[in-house]
């Protein structure tokens, strides 16, 4: 029902650019790549991993040097935590992005400069059953005990793209401004597990990807 939704919203925008096409500025793009994600957290003892992401996107004229851009992306994030025997237990996160961006032109169609408000759609965490039963280092915690995180998490977009019409480099940082561990709050057991603290933790991902411009 979610997909419906957010695929409903792309086609909308997309026809409201196509409308507003008073220069030859409006881009339907289709862009993929890797990621590097980490969870800022005093809980555990993160690091980052690698994963992945894709989607569409809509660029169009907004006022003399500026564009707006509205996208849609798919993405299988992973990081990992620290077990009490100092093994790395591998988690990863899956769902969808939904970002709306003011674009200011350097150079018109070649460079510009990105930022805005994301909108994250997040599963369970995924842990490998292998590690389920873990102990995370510092806690009384099993590592599957902290998979059920918040379904709705807020990001901050900053990026840069540069190359031709059809074909771009995208570089961009996105922060989630959202604690997503605040639903394990909810459960006073998992607090007595992680010795009585709150549980906190904000997503900090960087992308490198290339777009395809239609």
């Amino acid at each position: 029902m979610i997909k419906k939704f957010l695929f409903l919203l792309l086609f909308t925008s997309t026809f409201g650019f196509a409308q507003y096409g008073y220069r030859d500025g409006n881009r339907i793009g289709i862009s993929g790549g890797v990621s590097q994600t980490t969870l800022f957290t005093s809980n555990f003892n993160a690091k980052p991993e690698l994963g992945f992401a894709g989607g569409l996107s809509v660029r169009g004229n907004y006022y003399n040097d500026w564009s707006m851009i509205y996208g849609m992306q798919f993405f299988a994030n992973n990081f990992s935590l620290e077990s009490n025997f100092d093994q790395k237990i591998k988690y990863s996160i899956q769902g969808v992005k939904v970002r709306l961006l003011l674009s200011y032109n350097v150079v018109e169609d070649h460079v510009s400069l990105d930022f805005g408000p994301v909108l994250q759609i997040n599963g369970k965490l995924g842990v490998a059953s292998s590690d389920e039963d873990k102990v995370l280092k510092g806690t009384m915690l099993k590592a599957n005990q902290i998979v059920d995180i918040s379904p709705i998490s807020g990001n901050f977009y900053l990026g840069c793209s540069a190359g031709s019409k059809t074909v771009r480099a995208v570089i961009f940082y996105e922060y989630g401004f959202i604690n997503i561990l605040n639903k394990l709050n909810k459960d006073d057991t998992l607090q007595a597990l992680n010795n009585g603290d709150s549980f906190r933790g904000n997503l900090g991902v960087i992308n490198a990807q290339v777009i395809f411009n239609l």
